[in-house]
């Protein structure tokens, strides 16, 4: 599934493309430093593979320790970043993704002992039967190998990528850009040695953020060294993988989602709903970017909700309908069709009044991501509908948009959401980080 560039968005430089090239001697230079290190990578790899869930789940709690007891370090790495970015116009919601504080540090270790807790995919048999002939077959979950990660202004990926890569048996490369370079070079850093600890080795987590835009090329053309690349970011990002790479991409997605409250849903809850979806956190791929309001729950609901936003600091961008319902206090400005597509990633919204369900599923079919959708409803023929007729990642029914998260749903942390169809969808954890092996068991069988 292709990603498309969202109309308005201020582009931020892309962990993929983010500087001008360097020449010939620099491409040679990240040409020859990616593929040693992929190199390296592949031979941390078998020895991931081999080793125990015992310790794996060790060297997860280590490297959980260990960016704890580095923390100041991190924090003083991360308000560089911060600091330069924010000179440099960040927007104030990647701003938020970019901050690491000891809450957040606190957060990210215990993510990583979360995964220690959690079933080691690795030899998990998906299926197995005895053949009429004797045979025994079983499909069993084997690591990938070698992970190639590109990302952007997330510091908190580069520890999800590095743990959840471990815990599944495979090595990973990170290139996590130059908004958060000091940060993941310490964090990067103090991962890899803590590896060592457990008789594990450090090549295991790599970064290749020195190499900048030419290792990032070079990384996705490492066809053979590295087994499959997953972009995290916006739009831009994501197409630049999807596009110029030769490893297979697992591509995850940029997040237009929507919420639709149905005639007759619960005004009180659908408020709450909306709020958390739009406001909890607004610089992330699962915040609500558009509202859908059926036109016979309008009046009742909109005046309030709207109301609730403004309280909130969210800006509006409304149809007509909607200025209708618009009370003081609410900063509100006519949508244009740039607005359905957009991935606001700040305190804004668009928002809709529609004549019925079929009007919502046809908004959402238009103008989706395929990220997540969610309804506030009543009705289970409005659920049926809804939950079979659009066909997203995630689809949450009288619940926040903002669950669509690994560690909301089970999973752990999550590499990424996936908004592809092939091999993983969704939020993508540790069996989406495996892939499968046949073992066929015989005495002797030749095929007649």
């Amino acid at each position: 599934m292709s990603v498309q560039t969202e109309p308005g968005v201020a582009a931020t430089p892309s962990a993929a493309s983010e500087a001008t090239d360097g020449g010939p001697q620099a491409a040679t230079e990240a040409r020859t430093a990616v593929v040693q290190a992929a190199q390296r990578a592949k031979v941390a790899a078998r020895a991931l593979a081999g080793a125990t869930r015992g310790t794996k789940d060790e060297a997860l709690h280590v490297l959980a320790d260990a960016l704890v007891a580095a923390q100041a370090e991190i924090i003083a790495a991360n308000a560089d970043d911060v600091e330069r970015e924010q000179a440099n116009g960040m927007s104030p919601g990647l701003v938020d993704r970019l901050r690491l504080d000891p809450g957040r540090i606190a957060a990210i270790a215990g993510a990583l002992r979360d995964l220690a807790a959690l079933p080691d995919p690795v030899g998990e048999v998906v299926r197995g039967s005895t053949l009429p002939n004797g045979l025994t077959v079983r499909q069993v979950r084997v690591p990938m190998g070698v992970v190639g990660m590109i990302y952007e202004a997330r510091p908190n990926v580069t520890v999800d990528a590095a743990g959840l890569a471990l815990k599944s048996g495979n090595a990973v490369i990170l290139r996590g850009g130059s908004a958060a370079a000091r940060s993941n070079e310490v964090i990067v850093r103090v991962l890899s040695q803590a590896l060592t600890g457990v008789g594990l080795p450090a090549d295991a987590i790599q970064s290749i953020d020195a190499h900048g835009r030419e290792g990032a090329r070079e990384l996705m053309r490492a066809r053979g060294l590295v087994d499959v690349l997953v972009p995290r970011g916006g739009a831009s990002l994501i197409q630049t993988v999807v596009t110029e790479s030769t490893v297979p991409v697992i591509e995850t997605g940029v997040g237009n989602c929507h919420l639709f409250v149905d005639a007759g849903a619960d005004v009180a809850k659908a408020t709450a709903i909306l709020l958390n979806s739009k406001t909890q956190r607004v610089g992330v791929c699962n915040a609500l970017e558009t509202l859908l309001v059926h036109e016979a729950i309008a009046a009742e609901f909109l005046p309030g909700a709207l109301s609730a936003l403004g309280a909130a600091g969210v800006r509006i961008h409304g149809d007509e309908a909607t200025a209708a319902h618009v009370g003081e206090g609410v900063e509100f400005e006519p949508a244009t069709e740039q607005d359905w597509a957009t991935e606001y990633l700040s305190l804004d919204l668009a928002v809709r009044v529609v004549p019925d369900l079929d009007s919502a599923i046809e908004h959402i079919r238009t103008w989706t991501s395929g990220h997540t959708e969610a309804i506030c409803t009543a009705d289970v023929t409005s659920v049926q509908r809804f939950t079979t007729e659009l066909d997203s990642a995630a689809i949450m029914v009288n619940a926040s948009t903002r669950f669509t998260d690994g560690g909301q749903l089970g999973l752990g942390a999550e590499i990424g959401i996936s908004t592809q169809k092939l091999h993983a969808r969704g939020p993508m954890g540790l069996a989406e980080l495996t892939t499968t092996t046949w073992i066929v068991q015989g005495d002797g069988h030749v095929r007649s």
